[in-house]
């Protein structure tokens, strides 16, 4: 409240109070007409004057007008009469009595007027939250949250101004008829401390909006006046509100990356099958040329060797590439069989001779190891992945070591290479979609997706995948799978 409201409140407390006065003095002077003889009379007419003073404007009134009615009372109708003293003790316990009356009455009547204000300024601002609430539900999708929760703020609790501050997007939406110009910087601090300002000489009120305890915003609010339960009611809704946009606009985002992964998956699956028919008759070519040696020349064998051998090559990766849609798209279905760790490992070497170039690539596993229940076809990608990484992040002349063992009741498949490694804060890093390093950006080939996929295939199983080593010694990827099942 500004100080000249507070001064007119005060000189009208003054009018009103003179007014009760004049009131009381005008039933004294009719009592003293003659109209009233009867000093019980005189009393209970002091007694209604002073209760109807407190209904209708208040304590204050009230109480002036019975300090007077008491020495009117005493002056003019207790005896000694023209004099302010009391002859008679009865009239003493009269007197104190209509005072006590009088104050007592006061104090109760605008005690039952107050609570019914303050039932009424309730309802009102249960009436207000319950507007706001239906706007808020209602809000429209299209358009910044933060700038309609601005508008329906004013609109519904009559605000000449309101700011709102959203702290995700560092944006300041305004509502209401006025404005508040200066007050940006004062909401960014609010919102960061989490800590209520007001300035009451403008009856301005700059509240930090929570969600969970963590502060995602803060409202300024101007001309606002209503109890600290609505207030925290008011920021909650709106805190409700952004949360809602915000878990509307995450939920957008992810379905529409679903539908965009279901599509590369769909389009990928067509192109492979277009991929298929040619390579297919390659294939068949290279093969026919390729089972009658005698009848082709020494270099064009050579050539269809290497023609076959990259047809299958592409043919892998054809179908690899599908199935790593599939799996970002989360279609892949795993079908595990009985498998002999030495040998699929070597089988999954094999297919990377043309790549080795001379570098020492061995498998390191007892013969006698367990067979253990998985996926070929998707166990071979993740290797495979991994394969490639070594070789791409390795020197051409490093060894390469693929090694097998049950540790603690899982296989445990170790590709080890002789890299410069991967430093320990970037251990888990390296398993995000996309991530590349930065050392290895525009140097080395590779879009970020391996590794993921790898990780994704192996929790697939109910193993795990994950680097040890240390830092700076090379890369070693250890690949868990359980033995739960296995056949031996």
């Amino acid at each position: 409240m500004s100080m000249w409201e507070r001064r007119l409140g005060v000189w009208g407390t003054i009018l009103r109070s003179t007014a009760g006065i004049a009131i009381v003095l005008l039933v004294t002077a009719v009592a003293r007409m003659g109209l009233v003889v009867n000093a019980t009379t005189v009393g209970f007419a002091f007694l209604i004057v002073v209760l109807g003073l407190a209904t209708a404007w208040g304590l204050h009134e009230a109480v002036a007008a019975s300090l007077v009615a008491v020495l009117c009372f005493n002056f003019f109708f207790l005896p000694p009469l023209g004099r302010f003293t009391i002859a008679d003790p009865e009239n003493w316990v009269a007197l104190c009595a209509f005072l006590a009356t009088a104050l007592v009455a006061s104090h109760l009547s605008n005690r039952a007027k107050m609570q019914a204000v303050e039932a009424r300024e309730r309802q009102q601002e249960t009436e207000r939250l319950y507007s706001f609430s239906r706007s808020i539900l209602l809000t429209d999708t299209a358009q910044p949250v933060g700038q309609q929760a601005a508008r329906f703020i004013a609109q519904a609790f009559d605000c000449p101004a309101v700011a709102l501050y959203d702290a995700a997007e560092g944006e300041v939406y305004r509502g209401g008829a006025g404005d508040l110009p200066t007050i940006d910087d004062r909401l960014k601090q609010v919102a960061l401390d989490g800590v209520r300002s007001s300035d009451a000489s403008r009856l301005l009120m700059v509240l930090p909006i929570t969600l969970g305890g963590r502060p995602i915003g803060s409202v300024a609010m101007l001309g606002l006046s209503c109890s600290d339960g609505a207030m925290e009611a008011l920021v909650n809704l709106v805190a409700i509100a952004l949360e809602r946009a915000r878990s509307a606009e995450i939920a957008s985002k992810a379905e529409a990356a679903r539908q965009s992964e279901e599509f590369k998956s769909t389009l990928l699956d067509a192109i492979a099958h277009e991929f298929k028919t040619p390579l297919t008759s390659i294939k068949a070519a290279s093969t026919s040329i390729l089972s009658e040696p005698d009848r082709v020349a020494p270099d064009v064998r050579e050539f269809t060797e290497i023609i076959d051998e990259e047809t299958d090559r592409l043919t892998l990766l054809v179908n690899e590439a599908v199935r790593m849609s599939q799996i970002e798209a989360g279609k892949v279905l795993v079908e595990k069989q009985a498998q002999h760790v030495p040998s699929f490992l070597a089988h999954v070497l094999s297919t990377f001779q043309s790549r080795l170039e001379g570098r020492a690539a061995t498998v390191e596993a007892a013969d006698d190891l367990p067979a253990v229940l998985f996926d070929p076809d998707l166990i071979a990608l993740a290797v495979r992945q991994l394969i490639d990484n070594a070789l791409k992040y390795s020197p051409p002349e490093s060894p390469l070591r693929l090694t097998a063992a049950v540790v603690d009741g899982a296989m445990e498949i170790r590709v080890i290479d002789q890299g410069k490694g991967i430093p320990e804060k970037e251990r888990e890093k390296v398993f995000q979609v996309y991530y590349r390093r930065n050392t290895s950006k525009g140097t080395v080939p590779g879009t970020g997706l391996g590794l993921h996929i790898a990780r994704e295939i192996l929790k697939a199983h109910g193993g795990s995948l994950h680097i040890e080593g240390a830092s700076g010694a090379g890369a070693e990827f250890c690949l868990r799978l359980p033995l739960e099942g296995v056949r031996i």
